[in-house]
């Protein structure tokens, strides 16, 4: 069966950050993926999370920093990170934002995310 989406769901967050999902809970009822368009003003930073999916950002436009047990990766436009399930991170934006595709497997909600 062909579904078509006509726009993503913009969910709402605190911080300035956009969440533009094109597929997930919100926009078209999958719980197994979410694939959401995102854009973080500069210093944008969120709490952090112990998220029980698998998370795989690819940077558009800026840098993202992301927090965890070893230390901090920062991932500039053209590359991407993976993180997993249980691990502990925090996500930010570097000093001029950042615009990135997240998908998360299963979809991302807020029970899931884990935050502290």
């Amino acid at each position: 069966m062909v579904r078509k989406i006509e726009g993503p769901a913009r969910i709402p967050v605190p911080g300035g950050k956009l969440i533009d999902e094109h597929i997930g809970r919100v926009s078209s009822g999958d719980d197994g993926i979410s694939i959401a368009h995102m854009t973080a003003p500069p210093g944008w930073e969120e709490p952090p999370q112990r998220p029980q999916f698998v998370e795989y950002t690819v940077v558009l436009r800026g840098l993202v920093m992301v927090e965890h047990a070893e230390g901090t990766t920062e991932v500039a436009a053209g590359q991407s990170v993976v993180t997993s399930p249980g691990e502990r991170v925090r996500y930010s934006a570097g000093p001029e934002g950042a615009e990135y595709i997240a998908v998360c497997l299963p979809a991302f909600s807020a029970e899931s995310a884990g935050r502290d």
